[in-house]
């Protein structure tokens, strides 16, 4: 299979949300992250994070409703939730730059099984490397 390389026009014309296939896309990025959240030992830590707030499953929810609408495409938190204020929703989690850094490799890894674009990943880690590193509320 070849794998699409998006032109010029489609990163200026697209959003983030189209271009990794839209409502599939993103279910996958978020199911295949979570996955490696629960299986590999390196997330070790993010698994348990998770375990002390309201789980895995709920995450997997949550962060569909959100990346939807953070990427360009449906604004399901917001709809649900009455905002999208990410540092709000992360007020309780204890965030060092650690656990930051193994969510960024997390994902980084979930997207490269995707078989996304690399210009298309470079945008998508910079979005979530900007938001993730302004989520840290703990020193190591």
């Amino acid at each position: 299979m070849t794998q699409y390389q998006p032109t010029m026009a489609d990163l200026t014309h697209h959003t983030l949300y189209d271009l990794i296939g839209g409502e599939t896309g993103v279910r996958k990025l978020v199911e295949v992250f979570y996955d490696i959240i629960e299986t590999q030992p390196e997330a070790h830590k993010l698994h348990l994070l998770h375990l002390r707030g309201n789980g895995i499953a709920h995450a997997r929810v949550e962060q569909f409703n959100f990346l939807c609408g953070f990427l360009g495409g449906p604004k399901l938190y917001v709809e649900k939730h009455g905002h999208s204020n990410i540092r709000t929703m992360h007020d309780y989690i204890e965030i060092s730059a650690e656990s930051k850094d193994i969510w960024l490799r997390c994902m980084a890894l979930a997207i490269d099984t995707m078989d996304i674009e690399v210009s298309i990943k470079a945008k998508l880690m910079n979005h979530f490397t900007s938001v993730a590193e302004r989520l840290v509320n703990q020193a190591e």
